[in-house]
């Protein structure tokens, strides 16, 4: 049973999303992916959000560009929290695909990360299923010291770089 599903509007956007998914198997969470295009297949992206809570998903990340109205229109038919990732276009950077995901009207909310920050959107699902997971609130916890301390050994780096040489 997935705990976490995420849908992209082409496979076009795998690259991207793998950050993502990465992340998922990192914290050993269990995932589906699936192409599902809120304009080309919108049928199936009803059916797919309607049924996502009775299959056992707690959290979709929907991953789009351009128009980007995948989050919204899955948002739209359920009540699961849904992260957006908006993906790079070659109009506006992305920040087009940014805007659509989060002026979302009032009743359909979706969390948005940064334009192809998949690790983020990841990592954001990670996070909310840890409040009812401690074995994951651990791992994130592990996860953030070791971030920590890459930033401590980076800056002692700098340090020696910079002020050994005077």
């Amino acid at each position: 049973m997935s705990q976490v599903a995420i849908v992209m509007g082409s496979n076009s956007d795998l690259p991207v999303v793998r950050g993502a998914i990465d992340v998922l198997k990192t914290f050993g969470v269990d995932f589906e992916a699936h192409v599902i295009s809120a304009h080309r297949t919108p049928a199936k992206a009803e059916e797919f959000a309607k049924k996502a809570a009775s299959s056992g998903v707690k959290i979709i990340i929907a991953a789009a560009g351009k128009a980007a109205h995948l989050g919204g229109v899955i948002a739209a038919y359920t009540t699961l929290p849904v992260i957006a990732l908006p993906i790079k276009s070659s109009f506006m950077d992305g920040l087009d695909s940014l805007l659509s995901m989060v002026q979302m009207p009032a009743g359909i909310p979706v969390a948005a990360v940064g334009v192809n920050a998949a690790d983020n959107a990841g990592i954001l699902a990670v996070q909310m299923l840890a409040i009812s997971d401690n074995e994951l609130a651990k791992k994130l916890q592990e996860f953030k010291a070791e971030m920590a301390a890459s930033v401590e050994e980076k800056d002692k780096k700098l340090q020696k770089e910079l002020y050994d040489n005077i």
